[in-house]
Parts: C-alpha cells; sequence; structure tokens
C-alpha cells in the first residue's frame, strides 16, 4: 500500500530530477564490443604471421621496448629509453623499474634476453627471426639494464622492436601464451569462447596510465552482411575493419554511428608461387602482370579507387617509387609471353584464397582476367588456419591473394624459405646492403633499386594498398583511422 510519505518521497525525487542534468542519473560505459572479421589462431604473436593475433594482444595484452603510435612514429614502452653508441653497434636500453607481468612476477632485463634469445632459438617459430639476427650479444648489468650489440650496423633494428614479433614475455608462462597469455600491458586475458569472442579486463596493476575501459570483448564475424548487421542493432559497438564497403553510405547515413577510410600498410597482392613450374619462368609472371588491371579489381572489391602499388612498399614511405606503369594492361603482349614460355593455349592453375572479402571478392575478377590469356584459374577457399597451414608454411600453392600489413616487409623477399618462394642471390645481398645503412637518404636510394628489382622480376602481382574502413558508434572515441601496425590499442579507447 502507498502511504502519503511515499508519495510525498517521490514528488520530492521527481522535482529533484527535473532540476539536474540527465547525466547526473546515467551511469558512464566502461565497456566496448569490437567486431572482428578474422579470429586469431593463437594468441601469441611470436608463435605466427597471423594479422588477428596482433590486432588483438598487441599494446593490449602484450608489449615491447619500443611501440608504434597511431602516426607511425617510434615512442617508448618497456624501454624508459635507449641509446646507440658512436660505433653503430651498441644499444642500451633503460628499462621500466616499476613495470609487472600479469601473474605478478617483476619485468626486468633478463625477460628481455630472454625473448629475444627464443625469437632466433632453433625452434622459435617466430615469423619475423630478422629482427634479431643482428644481434651479437646480450648483457644484463642489472635488472633494468639491456645492452645489446650487434654483428654490424642495421637501420631498423629498433623499427622492428615496436613489431608483434618483438614482444616481451616470462619465461615461466612464454610455453602457454598460446592460449593463457600473461604479459605486462594494460589489459588482462579473461577468458576465449572459440568461435565465437574473446574477452579482456583492465590490469589495474599497470605501470602506465589507467585506461578508461574496464574490459573489452572481440567478437568475430566473418559473414560482411553479419557485420553490418551486428552494427545497425547495436550488438557491437565498433568494427575495425569493415568487410562490406558496399553498405558504406548506409551506414554514413545512421546518425548513431561514424565511418571513417584509413590507410594501412598492407600490400594487397596476387602472391605467385616462384618456385613451381609454370610460374618459375619470368615470362609467365610477366604475363601476369600484363592482365591484371588494378582499377578493375578494386572497383570491383571496393566499389571505389585505392592506392595502387606496383612493387611491395607503401606510397606513405619517402623511398616509394610508383611503378604501377610497368605492366600496362596488354592481352597481346601477355599472350606473346605466355607463348614465348611454352604455353600458346594457357594453363591450368589454383587460386587458394583465403577468407577476407578482398581475396574472396577479388579472387573471382582475378580469375576472369587471367582466363583472357587462356589460364584457368580454379578458386579453392579456405579457412585462415588452412590457408597458414598449407600455403604460408606448407608453400602449397600456385596463387593466392593476401594482404602483408607490416611496414617495410620487403626485406622477407630476401627470405629464401618464405611463402613465394623468390629465390634472387641479387636481391638478398641488396637488402643486406640496405641493412647496414645508416644514411637514410642513401638507404632511401637502395630501397628504390630493391623496388625496381621486385618489378622487373614480376615477382608477384603488385595490386593496392589494403583500405581500412572503421564503423564506430558515435560516441566511442580513440580508434585508429590508419594502420602502420595491424593493432587496436584499448587504453586509447574511451566513451563519451
Amino acid at each position: 500500500m502507498t502511504t502519503r510519505r511515499d508519495l510525498l518521497a517521490g514528488a520530492g525525487l521527481a522535482a529533484l530530477a527535473t532540476q539536474l542534468p540527465l547525466a547526473a542519473f546515467a551511469q558512464a560505459k566502461d565497456s566496448v564490443t569490437i567486431g572482428m572479421t578474422l579470429e586469431p589462431p593463437t594468441l601469441d604473436p611470436t608463435s605466427g604471421a597471423a594479422q588477428a593475433i596482433r590486432e588483438v594482444v598487441l599494446q593490449n595484452i602484450f608489449e615491447g621496448l619500443v611501440a608504434m603510435d597511431r602516426t607511425g612514429k617510434l615512442v617508448r614502452a618497456l624501454a624508459e629509453s635507449w641509446t646507440l653508441a658512436a660505433d653503430n653497434l651498441t644499444y642500451t636500453f633503460k628499462l621500466r623499474p616499476n613495470a609487472r607481468f600479469h601473474d605478478g612476477t617483476p619485468f626486468s632485463s633478463r625477460d628481455v634476453k630472454f625473448s629475444f634469445e627464443r625469437a632466433v632459438a632453433p625452434d622459435s617459430t617466430n615469423a619475423q627471426r630478422w629482427i634479431f639476427t643482428p644481434i651479437a650479444g646480450i648483457e644484463t648489468p642489472d635488472p633494468v639494464t639491456v645492452v645489446v650489440t650487434l654483428k654490424q650496423p642495421t637501420a631498423n633494428f629498433v623499427y622492428g622492436l615496436s613489431w608483434g614479433d618483438a614482444i616481451i614475455v616470462s619465461q615461466a608462462t612464454a610455453a602457454n601464451n598460446k592460449t593463457n597469455p600473461i604479459g605486462t600491458g594494460p589489459f588482462k586475458f579473461a577468458r576465449w569462447n572459440r568461435g565465437d569472442r574473446l574477452e579482456l579486463t583492465r590490469n589495474d596493476e599497470y605501470w602506465g596510465a589507467k585506461p578508461s575501459l574496464a574490459k573489452a570483448v572481440f567478437r568475430f564475424i566473418s559473414d560482411p552482411q553479419a557485420q553490418v548487421a551486428a552494427l545497425r542493432a547495436g550488438d557491437i559497438d565498433v568494427f575495425t575493419n569493415l568487410s562490406a564497403p558496399e553498405a558504406i553510405p548506409q551506414l554514413k547515413a545512421d546518425p548513431k554511428l561514424k565511418v571513417t577510410l584509413g590507410k594501412t600498410e598492407g600490400e594487397t597482392i596476387l602472391a605467385i608461387n616462384n618456385a613451381k613450374a609454370p610460374f618459375s619462368d619470368v615470362r609467365v609472371r610477366q604475363a601476369i602482370s600484363h592482365v591484371l588491371d588494378r582499377k578493375t579489381i578494386a572497383l570491383g572489391i571496393y566499389g571505389f579507387d585505392l592506392d595502387y602499388i606496383g612493387s611491395h612498399f607503401s606510397p606513405l614511405h619517402p623511398a616509394y617509387v610508383d611503378l604501377t606503369g610497368a605492366y600496362p594492361v596488354d592481352l597481346a603482349k601477355a599472350k606473346s609471353l605466355l607463348a614465348a614460355a611454352g604455353f600458346p593455349n594457357g594453363f591450368e592453375c589454383t587460386l587458394r584464397l583465403p577468407p577476407p572479402a578482398y581475396a574472396r571478392r577479388g579472387g573471382e575478377i582475378v580469375a576472369a582476367l587471367l582466363a583472357q590469356i587462356g589460364i584457368t584459374a580454379k578458386i579453392e577457399p579456405l579457412e585462415f588456419p588452412q590457408w597458414l597451414e598449407r600455403v604460408f608454411k606448407a608453400r602449397d600453392f600456385d596463387l593466392t591473394i593476401i594482404s602483408h600489413t607490416e611496414p617495410l616487409d620487403i626485406a622477407n623477399y630476401a627470405r629464401d624459405d618464405y611463402y613465394f618462394q623468390y629465390k634472387n642471390p641479387e636481391f638478398k645481398a641488396l637488402i643486406e646492403k640496405i641493412d647496414r645503412t645508416v644514411d637514410e637518404a642513401e638507404r632511401n636510394k637502395l630501397y628504390g633499386d630493391a623496388q625496381r628489382m621486385l618489378a622487373r622480376d614480376a615477382v608477384n602481382g603488385f595490386l593496392f594498398i589494403l583500405p581500412k574502413i572503421t564503423v564506430a558508434k558515435a560516441d566511442l572515441d580513440g580508434m585508429w583511422t590508419d594502420w602502420p601496425l595491424p593493432l587496436t590499442p584499448l587504453a586509447e579507447v574511451r566513451w563519451r
């Protein structure tokens, strides 16, 4: 039964409510749900090359000595500072004295030594061992000092330390990082429901500034239309790399959402198995390059023009050389090259495609273009773990389409065991010279030579730079527009 006192009390509250702003009753949001197309195969970025691993864990769970900010600039992370001696060989890193791993273990110089030596050990699965192979020795004179001596001057050594492959891990927990990652970052691993979502929680003992978010959930939605539906329904707060570009006008018209179009370092290529006949013949690869109409491919996938490339290098870098005119679309020239290589009537091959929309949609268009010169490309869709095993690791493929999202990854072409198997001693020597060249202007000139060599040899079909389509709720701030590295730093994300 409602009494007169209850009514008066209610009236008093109602009157108070009319005098206070609504914000006084609003509960501040402290969680975010982020949509991703691909699910990471593991949660250890030193265990494989999958971009999705880094999107979730880099600068969230795991940290390196240095980090990369949203502009591509190197900034301090677990190292408070670093200096390079006059000999250009000796780096001294001063470490943060108050950093701890999520299990409470203090971070120290011995963890750096362990992580770097682990990266080049015989059983290492690190996809970017080149970062660590220049190291001649590591000394740890005290818990907060690491002295790294290189075999030779290496211009991009510190740059490589910002990559996910150079995270610092604890010897006590490293073996379990694939499924139970323990790092020093601002967020801790909470749970992983495979095939659905992964949850992180704030690390309240973090050495740096306390993040605004208390929890972050990554949801894995591969179907492009399901991504759009989840955004419009409010089931997710942001999608980091939308796979449905045709929905951009519809999403831009929704006042509850904001759409940003950014750039990545993702050189998107038609990768070719250079060690497998008939692709081992440069004339066959050149013929393929002469039919790859980049604009047709881009419009077919995205509906708008992109930043096109003619070699494996980002237009954002000052050393970029525009080689998109090296192989103009020329069907007669392509057929002539095939005939000279012994294939006047073309041949059959497989085109193995991972799940991203740029690959699946692009594959259909590329197959149609190749058919014009008699190359019948049989499309074989693969899930991403299959693609990693068969194409990337086992090199069991003819053609594939993939984006390489790490910056300055042109050096991969000097690796004999890399999946497209380009073995060119001249190129290898050039990359070694680049690594030793400290002068930036001279190094950039050599990068230009490297780009021209890859274009000359038509190592792969060089297509475009992968765009970054981010769709977020209008009051969510802090998501990166561009991706100098593929990551989602949750410590920068907050609600207005």
